[in-house]
């Protein structure tokens, strides 16, 4: 019975840490999606070419840590900074690119499963549309393909993709981390 107890209450600690956890990653999240919306009106008198961009993205440091842009699904009313690289401390407050580049259609962004976050990844459908604003005012719009679930180690599977099949992934663990929610998106042109 005694266990059992303090089962319970490891429990309940637990839930309420990772509570407090997603609060502050939400604080964080706007606060630099503010500091970037700034920083990308006085860029966007510097729209940057494809060809200009040579398959490389441009980047804003802000409080130590670099960003890309912003990611804004409004089908959640939630618009995120990304940052330039994801890391384990940085997803404690943006989503960040995994893998590749708006330039070279081959985007990948991981975030953690917030709820404000990427935690309702998996509500997306086929047809919603959502879209990337680079540091330099570029926009680029999407829409979702395929919301598909990856074991963690497809990794091949996760930054690969056929010809003209997808131009961005965004992806986050399940709850318990045993696999990946992976949602695919094409370009709309």
């Amino acid at each position: 019975m005694e266990l059992g107890t303090v089962l319970v209450i490891l429990a309940l600690a637990l839930l309420l840490y990772n509570q407090w956890q997603a609060s502050q990653a939400q604080e964080a999240a706007t606060e630099v999606v503010s500091l970037l919306d700034e920083a990308i009106e006085e860029n966007s008198s510097r729209i940057q070419t494809e060809d200009e961009a040579d398959g490389e993205m441009d980047i804003i440091e802000i409080d130590g840590y670099e960003y890309i842009g912003t990611l804004t699904i409004d089908r959640f009313g939630l618009e995120l900074p990304v940052m330039s690289e994801w890391s384990y401390a940085g997803m404690k407050i943006a989503p960040g690119r995994y893998n590749g580049s708006v330039w070279s259609d081959d985007l990948v962004i991981c975030g953690h499963n917030y709820s404000r976050h990427f935690g309702n990844l998996k509500s997306l459908e086929a047809g919603d549309t959502l879209y990337f604003t680079d540091v330099n005012g570029n926009v680029f719009y999407y829409e979702v393909t395929e919301v598909a679930t990856l074991a963690p180690t497809d990794v091949e599977e996760m930054v690969s993709r056929a010809e003209d099949e997808w131009d961005l992934t965004l992806f986050t663990c399940t709850i318990g981390g045993q696999a990946r929610v992976t949602v695919r998106c094409s370009s709309m042109e």
